[in-house]
């Protein structure tokens, strides 16, 4: 299990918060870490704080500029953080309108793949609801899964986002077997006003059992645990909550 650091944004502006939130990720019970959202340290300053803590970083999430121009750099720090799977957060805006789009990107997102493929990393990418909006009958996720290379792009589900994009998670859970080594895992609730919320594992709808059973199934390898918002509790606590249920449906730290 992995704490993606996105939930803990507001606490990872300066190293100085990153080293004590660091700390108190591994206290949760964490023993690693997806790397997002966090402000600016040097790749090795990192790396240091997270040998600290006894936190292995297990993915990242990176902007899809930078592994288009930068991405000798990108190699060079996974492989400084010992960190095989390089994750974009979501589609940019400019290839969503159409199916050509997405086409478009499974292509070009297959060649980066490749690139880092070579270099002993794997791409992973990471949806929202979005995705499932079809055209001419076939969904975004349809067209990104059927036109990309399968060896050099893989997916990192986020069972939220797929529920919410009106999908069964664990059906798209057996759907990516082979090509995904990572699942975003955060549930979802309806408050009585009809509001549709984030949740901590456990407090929500979701059939978490079902997930889990698949994602052992096709041998996911890192449960990254994320809320995008945790509303009036401390991110610390949903972070903490999402663990323990976790654990009592038999999953380790």
């Amino acid at each position: 299990m992995a704490a993606q650091l996105y939930t803990l944004r507001d606490y990872l502006k300066t190293p100085e918060d990153m080293a004590a939130t660091l700390k108190r990720v591994k206290e949760i019970g964490y023993n690693a870490v997806q790397v997002s959202g966090i402000g600016p340290i040097g790749h090795r300053e990192l790396k240091a704080l997270t040998d600290r803590e006894g936190l292995e970083i297990c993915a990242t999430h990176v902007g899809y500029a930078d592994l288009t121009t930068r991405i000798d750099e990108i190699i060079e720090q996974h492989h400084n953080w010992e960190c095989r799977y390089v994750g974009i957060g979501g589609l940019p805006e400019s290839y969503r309108g159409s199916a050509e789009g997405y086409a478009a990107f499974a292509s070009e997102a297959s060649e980066i793949g490749k690139r880092l493929q070579d270099a002993g990393l794997t791409f992973i990418y990471h949806n929202h609801d979005f995705e499932f909006a079809k055209f001419a009958g076939r969904t975004g996720m349809e067209i990104l899964l059927e036109q990309s290379d399968p060896e050099a792009f893989h997916f990192e589900l986020d069972v939220y986002w797929a529920q919410a994009g009106g999908a069964d998670p664990i059906d798209w859970i057996r759907r990516f077997k082979g090509r995904m080594e990572v699942v975003h895992l955060k549930d979802m609730v309806v408050t009585s006003a009809r509001e549709q919320r984030y949740a901590e594992i456990g407090e929500g709808n979701m059939n978490f059992a079902g997930i889990l059973a698949a994602c052992r199934e096709i041998g996911v390898e890192w449960g990254a645990v994320e809320q995008d918002s945790c509303y009036d509790r401390n991110p610390f606590d949903s972070l903490a909550i999402s663990l323990a249920q976790l654990k009592k449906l038999g999953l380790e730290g």
